[in-house]
């Protein structure tokens, strides 16, 4: 059994807070007390309504507080996670961390976290409290030197936390918030410094009205395009006995929100009312076509959506940001669940999600179908923005015995997420839930079961990877499922690669190619397929086939416009062109492959190339910058997990880098080298890779990843 280490791989930003949009008002002795509270607690909480500027305020006190976390600031946002089982894998996503082993996330998430002094935020748990809670006594009983600064509608109540409950803000700070706002909305409207608008005495009673809450003030500002202040203060006054009711025994303040929010909703038009109901299924960000697929429909034609969005994003109901992928759209969770209810009173909330999860399953088709084309880095942004819509597609499936077939087809066809994005642990959670699922469709099983074992065996999870094969095997057999059949001997010659038995590699995988031709199949997967055998032959000793092999695939994904299949063939003939003592092939070829593994965040080939150009850099007579480069691998291997490549066949690069640069260094200047490679974050690695120097900041892969535009989808 192999033993697997931590992911212990990060890029080099220690932050990521995001950028403030518009000027942050207020709460300086807010954040001054929160500064306080950090040096003496490990664990503050805020709770306050929602709406009252939570979010907010711990952002603006962590970015205060960033210089003294020397590991930095990372913050998770899980309002919208509703799959606990996902916890410990939103919190490895927020720190930056990519994990291939199959060690339980959250010992991954402590060997990280043990010896780091690191501020974590974490913000909107309320629905995920217990977990959350027993989450983060967990880690700060085990990591002495980690923080967690948090904002919740309720405490995690554990013992040394300090709980700071945030109050709205105080008739002048009100004041000051809701005339920045207005200005910046309304031309002309001017702040209390540069003359009476409208009469002060309005704006400060408007703002009295709405007991200082944050987000009713900025949904009030949003209105005055619309309405004066006199008039809104008389329309608050009618909807405040009409929308105060809300549930027996309400807070004041719960109430007041629920008015304000209730009031922005009574100010739009019949249109936008239904589209923000309507609005409330999706979890993340959407775009326009989801929209018009899942909320168009007689009573809103889909050739209006496009004003009515752009109604409610004036009405600040709707927030528009740019992201990766494209423009998205979003809303605040409070509005979201507002919108929520009015759904549920139209009794339409079970049709609205069965068209948002019928949407998404047409955008994984079209996501995966996309993967074998130009728009292959397109396709990653598209599914990484669009995750926390896919959990909940995935959630719905789940829901319904009767619709098994539908879950382990999505968990199934989002294999190039789980695999060619760097997201191998969150797949195993989906596809074990779904093939435990009783067995109904064979062929959405059979694929579920294929892809469950091509993650396994990227896990280096044995015992899982052939039962899940072996059973895929057999049932392809059973039904005539010559496609799966066909995987399933791909995948099991995969194993046998990975577990250094060539011999048994170079015959299941020419066997599977040979079934893919006779069946007209050519993706991505085959193409890897391809590479493998291409990976067994130069192994074996046999580099002019594997040559042509990866020659061929390389021409195809030219032609196809594929870049991550393209990558492994580049590092297999980049290891031909080493062994013919071609360096310069060899570094060329392997600067393109680390470009295109760092891209799509594919851990696994980049530090297979990384170690590869050690060597080569070794043998091009840099011993130092070899150990630098060996030692930037180090990393790498802790989060893919290295006995899996570690030992063999694939360490033989690794080895030889050691003994020459060893040899050529001496045994203290290499370790030198090995740990000043072993200190660098991974975006800085990859820039010494590429470039042969340091770089103190490069790019995140994923905001560099192209913004083509995308054409029609399936729905």
């Amino acid at each position: 059994m192999r033993k697997y280490a931590p992911c212990l791989m990060r890029r080099s930003n220690l932050s990521n807070l995001p950028a403030e949009l518009n000027r942050f008002v207020g709460r300086g002795a807010e954040i001054r007390e929160l500064q306080g509270l950090l040096t003496r607690f490990r664990l503050v909480t805020v709770v306050g309504v929602g709406g009252v500027g939570k979010s907010r305020l711990v952002v603006r006190a962590a970015a205060a507080a960033e210089k003294r976390y020397c590991d930095g600031v990372r913050l998770a946002e899980l309002a919208p996670l509703r799959d606990p089982g996902l916890l410990e894998q939103a919190l490895l996503d927020a720190l930056g961390l990519t994990d291939h082993t199959r060690r339980p996330p959250r010992e991954v998430l402590a060997e990280h976290l043990v010896d780091r002094r690191l501020l974590l935020v974490l913000d909107g748990f309320e629905h995920l409290v217990d977990d959350c809670a027993g989450l983060v006594r967990e880690l700060l009983r085990r990591c002495p030197g980690l923080t967690v600064l948090a904002a919740a509608r309720c405490p995690l109540r554990l013992d040394g936390e300090a709980v700071v409950p945030l109050a709205p803000l105080p008739e002048a700070d009100a004041v000051r918030l809701f005339t920045e706002r207005a200005a910046a909305v309304l031309p002309g409207f001017r702040t209390e410094d540069g003359g009476r608008v409208e009469g002060d005495d309005s704006v400060r009673e408007l703002c009295r009205r709405l007991d200082g809450i944050p987000l009713a003030l900025e949904l009030a500002a949003g209105r005055l395009p619309a309405l004066g202040v006199e008039q809104m203060l008389h329309r608050l006054d009618d909807r405040f006995r009409l929308l105060t009711g809300g549930t027996r025994g309400a807070l004041p303040r719960h109430q007041t929100l629920r008015t304000a929010i209730g009031w922005s909703h009574e100010l739009c038009t019949p249109r936008e009312r239904l589209l923000w109901a309507r609005l409330s299924v999706f979890v993340g960000p959407f775009d326009l076509e989801a929209v018009e697929y899942v909320c168009g429909g007689p009573e809103l034609p889909a050739d209006e959506v496009l004003d009515t969005v752009a109604g409610l994003v004036d009405r600040s109901v709707v927030l528009r940001e740019e992201t990766p992928a494209g423009v998205r759209h979003r809303m605040l969770d409070t509005v979201r669940a507002y919108g929520a209810e009015w759904l549920a009173e139209l009794g339409d909330e079970e049709r609205m999600r069965r068209r948002h999860r019928d949407w998404y399953m047409g955008l994984a088709t079209w996501c995966e179908l996309e993967w074998f084309s130009p728009r292959q880095a397109e396709v990653a942004a598209c599914a990484d923005s669009a995750l926390p819509d896919l959990r909940a597609a995935l959630e719905l499936c789940l829901e319904a015995p009767e619709e098994a077939h539908l879950a382990q087809h999505l968990a199934a066809t989002l294999w190039f997420c789980w695999v060619g994005c760097g997201r191998l642990a969150e797949g195993r959670h989906w596809l074990d839930r779904v093939v435990a699922l009783e067995p109904g469709h064979d062929e959405a099983r059979l694929r579920a079961l294929w892809v469950l074992g091509y993650v396994a065996v990227l896990q280096g999870d044995d015992t899982a990877a052939v039962a899940a094969l072996y059973e895929c095997g057999e049932g392809a057999a059973r039904t005539g499922n010559a496609l799966a059949a066909a995987y399933t001997t791909h995948r099991m010659g995969c194993l046998a690669l990975l577990s250094d038995d060539m011999p048994r590699a170079e015959e299941l995988l020419s066997q599977a190619l040979t079934a893919y031709r006779e069946l007209g199949e050519l993706n991505s997967q085959v193409l890897m397929g391809q590479v493998e055998l291409a990976m067994a032959k130069v192994f074996l000793g046999e580099p002019e086939a594997a040559v042509a092999l990866c020659r061929e695939v390389r021409e195809v994904c030219e032609d196809r416009g594929e870049l991550w299949t393209r990558a492994y063939a580049l590092y297999v003939l980049a290891y031909s062109a080493w062994t013919r003592g071609a360096y310069g092939e060899a570094r060329e070829l392997l600067g393109e492959c680390i470009a295109i593994d760092h891209a799509f965040h594919d851990l696994v080939g980049l530090v297979l190339a990384v170690e590869l150009l050690a060597l080569v850099t070794a043998a091009e007579g840099d011993p130092a910058e070899a150990a630098v480069l060996q030692g930037a691998a180090a990393p790498m291997w802790e989060a893919v997990g290295l006995p899996l490549f570690g030992s063999g066949y694939f360490s033989a690069p690794r080895v030889l880098c050691e003994q020459r640069a060893g040899e050529e260094l001496g045994a203290e200047r290499f370790r030198s080298c090995v740990a000043e490679g072993s200190a660098l974050p991974l975006d800085a690695a990859v820039a010494r890779a590429l470039s042969g120097r340091p770089l103190d900041r490069v790019p995140s892969p994923r905001g560099a990843r192209t913004r083509a535009r995308r054409g029609g989808r399936p729905g």
